[in-house]
């Protein structure tokens, strides 16, 4: 499973400088996909979300766009003006890749749909996957990312990195909602 994880996001981990985080990152992904009882090839048939109408966005996919998509805010800040703060780049792509991987435990898949599964129903992804993180032996700013980048991080302590990944995270989602809604202008 390491390795299969280690293919799926060769891209972004190869940005990850750290190699003992870039290690963590694909223990817990495949820690998570091992309790959530998901084979590699299932990974890719996930939505990303629950809540609304994907239009065949899978978990996998998002999990990159949002990496992605954190990773050119930052170089928008750092390359237009000198910041008051720093964004520590490994673990920007670590939270990236991560964000969501609690969903491997929110999720299930049922006859035929995927619906949220009973450890969902007792915690999000936010709270189950910074859990992973934490019992991984993951940063505790990477933990703060995972657990924030969602509603549980509203109005708490955030690293910039957590809003980075937050708003790539919705910039994703927001459209989709929208879209569902008759809301987005296309």
């Amino acid at each position: 499973m390491k390795a299969a994880m280690e293919r799926l996001f060769a891209v972004q981990l190869a940005k990850i400088s750290d190699a003992d985080l870039r290690n963590k990152v694909v223990n817990v992904w495949a820690t998570a996909a091992e309790e959530g009882g998901w084979t590699i090839e299932q990974l890719s048939e996930i939505p990303f979300t629950l809540l609304t109408e994907t239009h065949g966005v899978n978990l996998i996919q998002h999990t990159i766009a949002v990496t992605e998509g954190a990773i050119g805010l930052a170089g928008a800040i750092e390359g237009t003006y000198t910041p008051p703060f720093s964004v520590n780049m490994d673990w920007l792509v670590a939270g990236g890749l991560l964000h969501d991987v609690g969903k491997l435990l929110e999720i299930e898949y049922v006859d035929g749909n995927h619906q949220k599964s009973y450890s969902g129903k007792c915690a999000r992804h936010p709270i189950s996957g910074a859990i992973l993180a934490a019992k991984a032996g993951l940063p505790e700013e990477i933990v703060n990312i995972i657990g924030c980048h969602a509603k549980e991080g509203d109005g708490r302590p955030q690293r910039v990195e957590t809003v980075l990944v937050h708003q790539a995270d919705f910039a994703t989602f927001n459209p989709m909602v929208m879209l569902s809604k008759g809301l987005l202008i296309v």
